[in-house]
């Protein structure tokens, strides 16, 4: 009877209980760590991507076409996945504006390019789990936008 009511007072097992009760909270914390992880190297991809194609249509000789023809080999190459076929998928979406006025401090304006790419990054873990308490994270517009002024030759 004694070595029966010492094993119902023994603590042996209850680490293991603890740490099943733990496990999901801990499985969800680094698994967001890690999709926010992928969100970060697509939003710094996309702005990347954007810069590049303004600093390529700002240089004479280039047309839109070759803008979205680098902004997509970009992303492309960055790993960003594609929706669509180049220059023109459907996600992300390119945006080229030749003539945009630039406004300057003293009240004069340039001429430049805008570039604008958006790219809508879908979660692939925290939405369903997070619908499951009320959260609507499935998926997130990535924009990054850059603007350069027009290269200008020298005056002879």
């Amino acid at each position: 009877m004694t070595r029966l009511a010492r094993r119902a007072r023994s603590a042996r097992g209850a680490e293991l209980i603890e740490f099943a009760l733990v496990l999901p909270v801990l499985l969800l914390i680094v698994l967001g760590i890690v999709d926010f992880g992928f969100m970060f190297q697509r939003m710094e991809v996309v702005t990347n991507a954007a810069r590049e194609g303004a600093r390529l249509a700002v240089l004479p000789g280039y047309q839109i076409g070759d803008v979205q023809a680098r902004v997509c080999d970009y992303l492309r190459t960055g790993g960003v996945p594609l929706v669509g076929s180049c220059p023109l998928p459907s996600n992300p979406t390119i945006s080229v504006v030749m003539n945009f006025p630039i406004g300057l401090p003293g009240g004069g304006t340039l001429t430049g390019k805008r570039v604008i790419v958006t790219y809508t990054h879908n979660y692939l873990f925290i939405g369903p789990i997070a619908s499951l308490f009320g959260g609507t994270f499935s998926s997130v517009p990535v924009r990054g936008v850059a603007i350069m002024r027009d290269e200008a030759g020298a005056a002879p």
